[in-house]
């Protein structure tokens, strides 16, 4: 592995989070002048430009023939979502989640889970199987969208949408084209790097996309959530990582199907492990919102902490390293039981203060 591998990773990047910042810049000045509420355009046009370095990243190595990167970069990113970046934004500060979130984002984000489930159980996501989740992610958008413009009618019957001037238009529009233009040479720098490094290391492209690129491709939704929860505007940290997740798997993962020369093989060990995973931490996410609309500081250090432990986990299995079994039986005896009664314990909390009379 030579000096240039090693820059060429580090500028894949450095453009990628810079094309996300002005494809998130321009797209949410635009849809804000097209009258939708902020909160939609957080789970909405937010989340989609955070999660436009996945989509860059995968679809290029899908089409590159590194579908094993295309699919660790999906998974290992919403991994990464839940576990690191709400762990993070928790730490920083407690988050409240909104009750709409809770209500239908969260369990539109575990159907999503559920449903790339059930199409993995054929060992690879086919173009029609890619196609249906395209089609998904584009009802979903469009039903946020009309909901969002039927709530801002009904709270000013007459006022009409904001309408801004042509030239802000079109600098908006020329943002976002720029954002892409970065998101597409940082992904190809990105992507070759990383295939660089899994050669290097004798490891394969999916460990790498489950790690190194789930990582760095998650940055911008990182650094977004994290500096909404230290400004206070927790509701956009919370549904930025929500919004990310259900477009990384039916947006990112459907059209990178959809253009694959050929189908997406599935890794037995993605099915028994890394899908798994990803399906229970939607589920702890879900069962601590649940607890008081609310992810507290301790909370958000056990997220971190699992996430830690996946990370170390996925690196002994690939080097197939000989403590690797003492850490599985570690995590399966005593840290996940622990954690499973450290939940109950606080939903159960949580039931007695709402139904204790203020």
């Amino acid at each position: 592995m030579d000096v240039l591998t090693l820059i060429l990773l580090v500028a894949g990047f450095v453009l990628l989070i810079g094309g996300a910042e002005l494809l998130v810049r321009g797209a949410a000045h635009l849809a804000s002048d097209l009258g939708i509420s902020p909160l939609v355009v957080g789970l909405t046009v937010v989340s989609f430009g955070t999660s436009a370095p996945e989509l860059a990243v995968s679809t290029f190595s899908a089409w590159n023939g590194q579908a094993g990167l295309a699919l660790g970069n999906v998974v290992g990113s919403n991994i990464c979502n839940i576990l690191l970046i709400l762990g993070v934004s928790a730490l920083v500060a407690p988050l409240a989640v909104a009750r709409q979130v809770v209500r239908l984002e969260v369990p539109i984000m575990l159907a999503a889970s559920l449903l790339l489930m059930l199409l993995s159980l054929n060992s690879g996501l086919e173009r029609w199987e890619g196609l249906l989740m395209f089609a998904c992610a584009v009802a979903y958008v469009s039903w946020t969208i009309m909901r969002s413009r039927k709530e801002n009618r009904d709270e000013a019957p007459h006022c009409d949408l904001p309408a801004g001037p042509r030239p802000r238009r079109l600098w908006q529009i020329l943002q976002i084209m720029a954002g892409l233009a970065l998101l597409g040479s940082g992904s190809h720098w990105l992507v070759g790097g990383a295939v660089s490094i899994a050669t290097y290391f004798g490891v394969s492209d999916m460990v790498i996309g489950l790690t190194v690129v789930a990582i760095g491709t998650s940055l911008p939704e990182l650094a977004t959530s994290a500096l909404a929860a230290l400004r206070g505007q927790r509701d956009i940290a919370v549904g930025n990582v929500i919004g990310s997740n259900i477009f990384n798997i039916l947006l990112v993962l459907g059209l990178t199907a959809s253009v694959a020369p050929v189908a997406i093989a599935i890794p037995q060990q993605a099915m028994m492990v890394d899908l798994p995973i990803m399906l229970a931490a939607s589920f702890a996410a879900l069962s601590i919102f649940l607890t008081g609309h609310r992810i507290d500081r301790w909370e958000g250090g056990l997220f971190f902490g699992y996430f830690v432990a996946y990370i170390v986990f996925t690196v002994l299995h690939a080097l197939r390293h000989p403590h690797m079994d003492l850490f599985v039986q570690a995590m399966t005896f005593f840290f996940i039981p622990l954690t499973a009664i450290t939940l109950v314990l606080s939903l159960w909390r949580a039931r007695r203060q709402r139904r204790t009379p203020t």
